[in-house]
């Protein structure tokens, strides 16, 4: 049995990840910021849960205790677009603030939690991020950017980590549906513009995103690493 960590993992893609491999028989933790919503989803499908912001290296480091001793696979999904949930910038100081924010939830949440477990890191390991199509210029601005600089750290990360058999990868969506990604805010004309970019004519589903990260943690991709996976029905092409 594996020892799997989920961060973002009470919700949406991450919940289905986190229900993928423990459906599997895997050992699963979840981790996120909102108590009850971990511990609902966690009993559901018999997960541990461990509640702090992954963005805070103060939180992580603190919260290194409740996690598990050996991490077999570990999947970087917490984050999100952070300017959905502010005013438009008024000075440079708001500028600055929107793009830390987006930074600290979508880069620097995947680079603590990592970094803190890379010592727990089983030999032959697995670490995954979920990164998104805004990463390469479809827009999203600040969120976009930092999902770009989460593929080139992931790229350093497969090196450094490679030696001991682990992998490092990222699973890059594109518009996936039954999340809380967009508040609510995404209208049918949003959702059908974004499908009439797709080749095969349907949005994305949370599952579709496991299943690849399921590949990705699996014995047949040891030799797949430093690589962008898309899963976006081919609203952007990968070559």
């Amino acid at each position: 049995m594996r020892e799997v960590v989920v961060t973002g993992g009470g919700t949406g893609i991450g919940y289905a990840i986190a229900a993928a491999f423990a459906s599997r028989g895997e050992h699963v933790t979840i981790t996120g910021r909102r108590e009850h919503v971990l511990k609902e989803a966690a009993g559901r499908i018999g997960a541990d849960h461990v509640v702090f912001n992954a963005a805070s290296p103060v939180a992580v480091q603190e919260a290194l205790g409740a996690l598990p001793q050996r991490v077999d696979v570990l999947v970087n999904n917490a984050g999100g677009n952070t300017n959905l949930d502010r005013k438009q910038p008024g000075d440079l100081m708001d500028v600055a603030e929107a793009w830390w924010a987006n930074l600290n939830a979508n880069l620097m949440s995947a680079v603590l939690v990592t970094t803190a477990l890379a010592p727990r890191l089983s030999d032959g390991g697995r670490v995954i991020s979920i990164g998104s199509i805004a990463a390469r210029g479809t827009g999203s601005g600040s969120y976009g950017a930092a999902k770009a600089a989460l593929e080139s750290w992931t790229a350093d990360l497969a090196a450094e980590l490679g030696p001991r058999g682990i992998t490092a990868n990222v699973v890059s969506p594109g518009l996936v549906l039954d999340t809380e990604f967009f508040r609510g805010r995404l209208t049918e004309d949003g959702i059908r513009a974004r499908v009439d970019n797709t080749r095969n004519g349907r949005p994305g589903t949370p599952s579709d995103v496991a299943d690849t990260v399921l590949f990705l943690a699996g014995e047949g991709a040891g030799h797949v690493t430093g690589q962008v996976l898309h899963v976006n029905g081919g609203a952007y092409l990968g070559r």
